[in-house]
């Protein structure tokens, strides 16, 4: 009589709640870490950091560089790297602050606050749109290498920023405009419901839609993805309007919290989507990453944040442990992913 295989046996259930993590070491790895973390900063502060005041604090705070984040890893499945996230996220944020401002009698005078806050929504995400397709166009077509464009493409956004506003920061929205950034639902943070939408949207693009499997595809391999017939010039501009389009969304999270918007909001944020993302398991060389990992990394350095602060670590010193954190990440997933891409690409002629 043959004997029953245990693992034909295993509860089903389990076995798609352990699935994610199954053959997957970074999501393992991630996960450990987070809880690892969380645990360690319970235990040093547990009178601040365990409490739901300090929880709803960070369900506030962080949805802003993780939409970031999100844009960082469209970007980066690519292949490539958009550094004009902050600056366009402020560019879109200060354009939609105008709207705001300029509509503010007509709001005094009994005016509908739905109608320009959507307004002001509208032109930040189209100005987003716009400011990814630029960097799109310029990667795909002209053939800039992405961190040398982005890089440019975020000092121009910056710099249109600062001269709009002279450098001083936009004030006088409606107050309705708060929630966005302020308000909950149901005790649920509005930024982390916009941010969760946005990371269920992501991951269902990247996993079911044909979209998700070319840029998959062309990340992995440039030349084999143009001769499957991928439009790959087509698909990075895509990417990278999707990129800046989430970038926008971000900006406007962020000028709601703050109730204002400025050319120099969020600098530190762009250090910090990078290491998320790279935290999160996105390959630097393009064609893997998940959205699991990438929520997960924001988790993990949230909680790493709020207890820095909490034991009154200086600034200057989270920017050095996010900085030596990022090195570290990059070197274990380098050893991880193998060093075959670079020569691969190098063979291959580079991305087309």
């Amino acid at each position: 009589m043959q004997t029953p295989n245990p693992s034909t046996t295993a509860d089903p259930t389990a076995s798609r709640l352990a699935s994610p993590f199954r053959g997957d070491p970074t999501m393992a790895r991630l996960l450990a870490i987070t809880i690892a973390i969380f645990v360690v900063m319970s235990l040093l502060k547990p009178g601040l950091f365990f409490t739901w005041g300090n929880f709803s604090s960070m369900a506030f705070q962080f949805p802003e560089f993780a939409i970031l984040s999100l844009a960082m890893m469209i970007a980066m499945l690519t292949g490539g790297i958009d550094l004009s996230v902050i600056g366009l996220a402020n560019l879109s944020a200060i354009l939609a602050a105008f709207v705001l401002t300029a509509f503010g009698p007509d709001l005094a005078a009994g005016g509908s606050a739905f109608g320009v806050i959507a307004l002001a929504v509208a032109t930040a995400l189209a100005i987003g749109a716009i400011g990814g397709l630029v960097n799109g166009l310029i990667i795909a077509v002209i053939g800039i290498p992405p961190i040398l464009a982005t890089l440019g493409t975020g000092l121009i956004f910056t710099g249109i920023a600062v001269v709009l506003t002279e450098g001083q920061a936009v004030l006088g929205f409606p107050a309705a405009f708060s929630v966005i950034g302020n308000g909950s639902i149901y005790g649920i943070p509005v930024p982390l419901v916009i941010f969760a939408v946005l990371a269920v949207a992501v991951a269902f693009l990247l996993n079911r839609t044909a979209f998700g499997l070319k840029l998959y595809l062309m990340g992995t391999n440039a030349l084999a993805s143009r001769f499957a017939g991928v439009d790959n010039t087509g698909l990075t501009v895509r990417a990278y309007l999707l990129s800046g389009t989430l970038a926008s969304i971000a900006g406007v999270v962020l000028m709601s919290r703050a109730n204002s918007a400025k050319a120099d909001y969020g600098t530190s944020y762009l250090l910090l989507s990078i290491l998320i993302a790279v935290l999160g398991g996105i390959n630097p060389y393009g064609g893997f990453g998940k959205v699991g990992g990438l929520v997960l990394a924001v988790l993990s350095l949230q909680f790493l944040s709020s207890g820095f602060n909490m034991l009154q670590f200086s600034n200057f010193a989270k920017e050095f442990i996010w900085g030596a954190l990022l090195l570290l990440v990059m070197v274990v997933n380098g050893l991880q992913f193998g060093r075959t891409r670079p020569r691969a690409a190098a063979r291959e002629g580079g991305n087309p």
